[in-house]
């Protein structure tokens, strides 16, 4: 991942030493936030909190989506998570309803009342 910060290590009580990754601050706005306003992405990119290496490659317990309607939001100019990807995990999972939005990764950042509607109208979906 050539917009990642080196890998840090962090202790792990009881295990191994865990590994953090997270985006250089320099390239976050362009991996993360495209689109979004350069003063918030530049606080955002400070702010960010590192991410365990071992959440990709560690399996989920329980999937929700198994057993609970779901709802996605493809963000078509992703640029941390290929779009082709989340549409393949939406169709895989059976989501409910699924919708695109022109936006990057933090879409709920880049197009806020999007998402809201489509939170709403999946909320009346189930209720």
């Amino acid at each position: 991942m050539e917009h990642a910060h080196p890998r840090q290590a962090f202790p792990n009580p009881g295990a191994e030493d865990g590994t953090d990754v997270s985006v250089k601050v320099e390239a976050f706005p362009q991996v993360f936030a495209a689109g979004i306003d350069p003063a918030i992405s530049e606080v955002l990119a400070v702010a960010q909190r590192p991410l365990a290496a071992l959440a990709f490659s560690e399996a989920a317990p329980v999937a929700a989506w198994k057993t609970k309607p779901a709802f996605g939001i493809v963000s078509a100019a992703d640029h941390t998570i290929n779009p082709d990807v989340e549409r393949f995990g939406y169709t895989r999972g059976n989501f409910r309803r699924v919708i695109e939005l022109d936006a990057p990764h933090l879409v709920m950042r880049a197009l806020p009342q999007d998402v809201i509607q489509f939170i709403v109208e999946a909320a009346a979906e189930v209720v």
